[in-house]
This record gives C-alpha cells, sequence and structure tokens, in this order.
C-alpha cells in the first residue's frame, strides 16, 4: 500500500505503472481522479480549490483507510496520493487505485478508499470564488456513500 500527500501534481499513468510493479499478476486494476470542479454546488464559477490537511495524522489515516480496504476485499495493492496547497480548476487532486485478482474487489475496494477519504481523512478545502472563500464540508451524499460500507463485507 502506497500514500503520499503532496503539492506538486502526478501523472496518473506513471502511478498506474507503478501500482502495476508491485502486482504485475492482478488481473483487474480499478483508478479514480479526482479533479477541482469548475463550480461550486451552487452553480458559481470556482476560481481556486485550496486544500489543507494535518500532516502525520493524514497519511496515517490514509494508510488506516487502505489497509482496511484490503482487509475487506482481496486486494494486491492500493495506492493513494493526494494534493495540498491551491489548484485551480481542471487541476488533480487525488489518484486512488487498487489492483486485485478479480475486478468486484478492485472495483468495491477503490470505491470504499475514496467515500472513506472523503469523509474521514483530515483535509479541508476552501473554495475561492469571486464573492470570496468558504470553507467546503463533506455533503450529506458523501456520508450517505461512506455510510453504505458499514454492513459491507
Amino acid at each position: 500500500m502506497t500514500v503520499r500527500v503532496q503539492r506538486e501534481d502526478f501523472d496518473p499513468a506513471a502511478e498506474l505503472a507503478a501500482l502495476d510493479r508491485v502486482a504485475p499478476e492482478a488481473g483487474a486494476v480499478v483508478s479514480f481522479v479526482g479533479r477541482v470542479r469548475g463550480r461550486t454546488a451552487d452553480g458559481e464559477p470556482i476560481l481556486a480549490l485550496t486544500l489543507e490537511h494535518y500532516p502525520g495524522m493524514c497519511e496515517a489515516r490514509l494508510a488506516e483507510i487502505a489497509a482496511e480496504a484490503g482487509r475487506r476485499w482481496a486486494i494486491a495493492a492500493c495506492r493513494i496520493v493526494h494534493r495540498t496547497g491551491r489548484l485551480e480548476p481542471g487541476a488533480r487532486i487525488v489518484l486512488v487505485a487498487t489492483a486485485a485478482a478479480h475486478r468486484r474487489d478492485a472495483f468495491e475496494a477503490c470505491a470504499f478508499v475514496m467515500d472513506y477519504l472523503k469523509t474521514s481523512a483530515p483535509f479541508w478545502k476552501q473554495e475561492t470564488t469571486a464573492a470570496g472563500t468558504r470553507w467546503v464540508a463533506a455533503t450529506a451524499a458523501d456520508d450517505q456513500a461512506a455510510a453504505r460500507w458499514t454492513d459491507a463485507p
């Protein structure tokens, strides 16, 4: 399991190639790349999104989430890369990639990691629009997505 929190951009192809090197016999690789949206939930254009984190604690929490995915599903590898700092619309924020012998495990583990990352990792997001800045919390939909795993295997 690999976890990185960084300011600089990442190359999804290079990250997937690194995942392949640690899980060369996996029959399935599932990845998710999250990007900065162009508009707020209210439809306002976003000028920038600033992400802050709690160093050390954040990486530890991401590692716990990846380890829990490994306990729940038969995954061979998991890779999480999350950016911090000021990002403009279209910029990559996060990559979650999982490798497993079978697609169901890879898909489920990837979705689980992303759902829990959104709701329980110590990141804080601030949107900048023409009207100013505001902190953005996890939404009810984010909480519902994470809650669906409560009874999952």
